[in-house]
């Protein structure tokens, strides 16, 4: 059993297929079969059910699977560590949509500007994908504004956020200065789509306070938001850095939450079995320089 046959099986057991599976990691599908036939030889068991031509893994092949994430993992992170110290690094990073639209661009021109032989790339998703990544080892380090479930990933609050309830100029909210639950009940909202942390946050409220809306529109990028709210008369509740230029013009209205229930933070989040890197180091150091919004 080597390292080769555990990637192949990770391989088969990520995409459900031998195919695939061949097709990613660019072998031959009779390898692929092989190499899984090994495996259950060697483990003298079963690891996955092939039902009607599909492959369902079973409990000792998920049992393997856990463990075999953390094996290859460490063994790249062993592999990562004895490259030569001049090659180039790669460093890969993610940021949930809040953070991809309001903070990243800055960020990452900052951070090449003190890591100018860092080659960086960036991954912008809603929290549940990023998590997923972090835990696939397909990210390095993310910065999200939801929760994260896992217990293999760490989560350190770095900068304040804050979301507030936003409506178009002409909306009858706009004349409020403050609100009560039971204002929003039965009111029309645009929404992010499911997995993202602001979504997330705002159904917790809206189901402790029992609330019910009409959700008109589910959009996940804040462009779509913002005309949402501007065009079909929607309100929404929103990362108050995502709407400070409208709100300045005037064509948004806004109401801070009145007890600071949507107060939140950007969290930097990394595998706990992650090397932390001089990249990862400066990242979170540049986090710390940003502050709360002022709108």
């Amino acid at each position: 059993m080597t390292i080769r046959h555990l990637k192949i099986f990770l391989a088969v057991a990520e995409t459900g297929k031998m195919s695939l599976a061949a097709k990613a990691l660019y072998l031959t599908q009779p390898t692929i079969s092989q190499a899984v036939h090994e495996l259950e030889e060697h483990y003298h068991t079963q690891l996955f059910d092939r039902l009607s031509k599909r492959l369902y893994i079973t409990e000792s092949g998920q049992k393997l699977l856990e463990l075999a994430r953390s094996v290859v993992h460490a063994f790249e992170d062993l592999e990562a560590r004895m490259q030569d110290d001049t090659k180039i690094e790669h460093f890969r990073i993610g940021a949930t949509v809040t953070v991809g639209s309001c903070l990243l661009p800055s960020l990452l021109e900052n951070f090449r500007q003190r890591m100018p032989l860092v080659d960086t790339c960036s991954f912008i998703g809603n929290t549940a994908t990023i998590e997923e990544k972090l835990l696939r080892s397909e990210l390095d380090a993310a910065v999200v504004e939801g929760v994260i479930k896992s217990p293999d990933l760490i989560s350190i609050p770095m900068v304040e956020d804050y979301l507030v309830l936003a409506c178009a100029s002409g909306h009858p909210f706009a004349v409020f200065h403050s609100f009560q639950p039971k204002d929003l009940e039965g009111m029309d909202f645009v929404m992010r789509e499911k997995g993202s942390g602001t979504r997330a946050l705002f159904e917790e409220y809206l189901q402790e306070n029992h609330i019910q809306i009409r959700c008109r529109v589910e959009a996940p990028f804040p462009e779509a938001m913002k005309h949402a709210i501007l065009y079909n008369h929607c309100l929404a509740v929103i990362s108050v850095r995502l709407i400070e230029e409208e709100v300045l013009k005037g064509t948004i209205h806004m109401l801070p939450h009145p007890e600071n229930a949507w107060n939140r933070t950007f969290n930097l989040v990394y595998h706990k079995d992650k090397r932390l890197t001089n990249s990862m180091i400066d990242l979170k150091n540049l986090l710390l320089e940003y502050r709360r919004p002022e709108v």
